[in-house]
């Protein structure tokens, strides 16, 4: 172990922290309807179907809702390729001019997700700079009057 770096009993102490996924909707003026799907934890082989359904049900619901998806991933660890659990959901949404904003992913995510070249995921360094770029593109299709609504 390098001088600096936490031992390995301090990063996961009693094994892979369980999965934990909340969603958050919101509205916000001059943007309208998001839905934040917040994943805690660890995502592992014994877990990734689970994932992979929650983001797939989370995808649906702002699709029928006409919210913007967002998917926080900034307290998740992969154990297992992102690339492979978020690939489908991004392409799909690409098809239909939609993307899946994707915040603060740890940086081997952050490379697998650039290397696969995904069209359909953006990735922001906070949920902040997601909203802003969200904003910035314009409100959702649930909120077409925008600001001042």
């Amino acid at each position: 172990m390098e001088i600096g770096q936490p031992s390995p009993a301090r990063v996961h102490p009693g094994g892979p922290a369980p999965l934990l996924l909340r969603t958050v909707r919101e509205h916000r003026t001059g943007l309208g309807g998001t839905s934040v799907l917040t994943a805690r934890g660890t995502v592992d082989t014994s877990n990734a179907g689970r994932f992979t359904e929650a983001l797939a049900a989370h995808l649906a619901d702002a699709g029928r809702a006409g919210e913007h998806p967002l998917l926080d991933l900034t307290e998740v660890y992969l154990a297992c390729p992102a690339a492979d659990l978020l690939a489908r959901a991004a392409r799909d949404l690409a098809r239909s001019g939609r993307a899946l904003s994707v915040v603060q992913p740890r940086p081997h995510v952050r490379e697998t997700l650039a290397a696969a070249g995904l069209p359909g995921l953006r990735v922001h360094a906070s949920l902040d700079l997601a909203l802003r770029a969200l904003a910035a593109r314009g409100p959702s299709p649930a909120d077409p009057g925008g600001p001042g609504r």
